[in-house]
């Protein structure tokens, strides 16, 4: 999916929300455990539900993964199910020499068509220029994020740099390799103090931010200092909406749940954009 379309489409809906699908068997609504397959069924009242509000879905690859070719083959189903102009994440987390890379591309961009991957950028330009290398398709690198262990390295300061951390680093150097038609960054939404130093030195990218709902992320700070002239900002938001009921009716509730997160949303764009 290119920029452009990607923008038109949180004008249209009016929202920025990715909605995160991270289906836990044990977390799940005990009823569907009696279909054919549960994650799928799952996910699938969950789509159908928020596709009003949401413009993206990233499904985490780790709740999958976990569940072996049954995991997989849930994903894949989900991923078809999806319709083809909404975003999809492959929440992946990758990261390794060029060859192998080539690989993960082919697998997340090829047979799953997925329309972007995280990733981190710990290797260096070559374990990224991979993904790069496929037409409309985006790699969103890990930034600034908000565990607790991002204060190991993450804000380190580096010496003789002015008062540069290391995230501040990768971002700038990162960026030099694609551009903001193929490459979003990872920002933690409780980061809200390192935004402004972000748009500083990525002004027109994109930013993946989770952390919203569940975690505490302020919404309308993160939109304040993130939103740019191109939308700019994908906000995540999975436990609060996909298990905001564990009823029969959970679909619903999941619904009201984004559309209440969008309304939210639609405020921002107005106060601060009025698109």
């Amino acid at each position: 999916m290119e920029k452009r379309q990607l923008f038109d489409c949180i004008k249209s809906k009016k929202s920025f929300l990715c909605v995160g699908l991270d289906p836990d068997i044990e977390k799940i609504p005990k009823h569907l455990l009696e279909t054919e397959d549960p994650i799928f069924e799952f996910n699938k009242a969950i789509i159908d539900a928020t596709l009003p509000y949401a413009i993206a879905y990233k499904p985490n690859v780790a709740f999958y993964e976990s569940l072996g070719i049954y995991g997989w083959q849930a994903l894949k189903k989900t991923i078809e199910y999806i319709p083809q102009e909404v975003f999809t994440i492959a929440d992946a987390k990758r990261g390794d020499i060029g060859n192998t890379s080539n690989k993960y591309a082919e697998a997340f961009f090829k047979k799953m068509s997925f329309d972007a991957i995280t990733l981190s950028p710990y290797m260096g330009q070559d374990s990224i220029t991979p993904f790069l290398n496929h037409k409309d398709k985006w790699a969103i690198l890990l930034a600034s994020t908000s565990n607790i262990g991002a204060l190991d390295f993450q804000e380190l300061m580096i010496e003789n740099s002015g008062g540069q951390k290391v995230y501040e680093k990768v971002i700038e150097i990162s960026s030099q390799w694609g551009s903001d038609q193929n490459l979003m960054y990872v920002v933690g939404a409780t980061r809200v103090d390192t935004l402004t130093h972000i748009r500083k030195i990525i002004p027109d990218h994109f930013l993946l931010i989770p952390g919203v709902g569940a975690q505490g992320g302020d919404l309308d700070m993160v939109c304040k200092y993130a939103l740019n002239d191109s939308g700019g900002l994908l906000i995540n938001s999975a436990r609060s909406i996909i298990y905001a009921d564990s009823t029969v009716d959970f679909a619903h509730h999941a619904g009201l749940a984004a559309a209440e997160l969008q309304k939210k949303m639609a405020a921002a764009m107005l106060k601060y954009k009025n698109w």
